[in-house]
């Protein structure tokens, strides 16, 4: 067997009950919850379980939520004494991978990913802002339509690039607009107008990364236990100061999702376990190389199924 990877899913993998059964029933699991809503000063895990859903979806409680449920699902999982080679998380899920590598603790991340959230939805005005998944378009042609829409005065980048023709753009409303029309001249299949209360892994982001700064110069952050591999260079990275150069970054940075996965391989990684809510990444990853195996861990039962599978194979 090769290396393992645990992969930890960002903002859209968020839904009304998740991370319920773990909290029910295992004691280590209940403490995440309990001190997510003891560090934020609020009710969390209420809204976890019971929503209102409109309130989950606001990227400031989005944020910890997730982030919350996928380590609360870690715990139950780390009784199995599976150990990953690397670490890697979908922008958000970056700070789960952190606490899954020892870099910071679990408090100080559930608190960086609230005012994360709050910077986030702050930068930029509701409505002046967009994301759209454009379909079927490599990222050499995108690149070159979202460069010509911002040349034109309307700031647009690359967000997410996800798998081989799955790339989310970022920026404002106007920009989006442009450059998925553009896209779809220069052969693109679709451009889909996603959900977000923001332009996040944009330009305009910058304003968000500055005041973010200084919330991470207040957060005592260690060497990495595990390597992680960073969104914004898909590469191995260790030491902490290069850990919050880039997580500074990454709030404006396109997420190399794509790269990051291939770069694990090379590593020698073929079997990738998703840890949090959903299943978006074991599907991202089964675009990007059909032969590596992939398992989602969302709840008591596939966590406990998983750790069967695996340590069959080992």
């Amino acid at each position: 067997m090769g290396k393992i990877a645990f992969v930890f899913p960002g903002q859209g993998s968020q839904t009304v009950g998740m991370g319920k059964d773990v909290f029910d029933q295992y004691a280590s699991s209940t403490q995440i919850f309990e001190n997510a809503d003891q560090k934020l000063g609020f009710p969390l895990s209420q809204l976890i379980f019971e929503g209102p859903k409109e309130e989950l979806t606001l990227t400031h409680n989005t944020q910890p939520a997730l982030l919350t449920t996928s380590v609360a699902l870690l715990e139950h999982f780390k009784q199995y004494d599976i150990k990953p080679d690397y670490v890697a998380g979908h922008s958000l899920g970056e700070y789960s991978a952190l606490v899954a590598a020892g870099v910071i603790s679990f408090e100080d991340a559930v608190y960086a990913v609230r005012k994360r959230g709050e910077y986030m939805q702050e930068a930029v005005p509701a409505g002046n802002g967009a994301m759209a998944a454009v379909l079927g378009l490599d990222r050499e042609k995108l690149t070159a339509v979202t460069k010509e829409v911002t040349e034109e005065g309307h700031s647009v980048q690359l967000a997410n690039l996800n798998c081989p023709g799955q790339i989310v753009i970022s920026g404002t409303t106007k920009g989006v607009e442009l450059a998925s029309e553009k896209a779809k001249e220069a052969g693109a299949k679709r451009a889909i107008p996603l959900e977000v209360s923001g332009p996040f892994h944009s330009a305009l982001m910058k304003p968000a990364a500055e005041k973010f700064t200084s919330v991470l110069e207040g957060i005592e952050l260690q060497n990495a236990k595990i390597p992680v591999i960073a969104n914004v260079t898909a590469n191995p990275i260790e030491q902490k100061d290069e850990i919050k150069d880039k997580l500074v970054e990454q709030l404006y940075s396109s997420v190399l999702w794509e790269d990051s996965v291939q770069k694990m391989m090379e590593l020698g990684v073929d079997t990738f376990v998703e840890i949090g809510p959903g299943k978006v990444l074991a599907g991202l990853v089964k675009k990007i190389d059909r032969k590596v195996n992939i398992y989602s861990v969302y709840d008591l039962e596939t966590s406990s199924q998983v750790a069967e599978a695996l340590k069959g194979e080992m």
